[in-house]
């Protein structure tokens, strides 16, 4: 998934949150890597999650929810064949 970001103070806000979020997914196995783009415009996310998972991890996190500083610009499915 990229996310694209604004400079929305909101986003800054809700990003601790996010990370707690993101720390227990990872935990889980639900998120295999996230992080930021080097000029911190928007950031990738990779999931080990189905789309309808993913829908309801969505809802979930408060950086989608409460801010308009975060644009999820695609999601897209991916079939890795080394590493999976």
């Amino acid at each position: 998934m990229e996310l694209a970001f604004t400079s929305a103070p909101e986003r800054l806000a809700a990003r601790p949150a996010h990370r707690e979020v993101l720390g227990r997914l990872h935990a889980e196995r639900k998120l295999f890597a996230a992080g930021p783009w080097a000029d911190d415009q928007g950031a990738l996310l990779v999931f080990a999650v189905g789309r309808a998972e993913l829908e309801g991890i969505l809802e979930e996190d408060p950086y989608y929810r409460r801010t308009a500083g975060v644009e999820v610009r695609s999601i897209r499915e991916w079939t890795p064949i080394v590493g999976a």
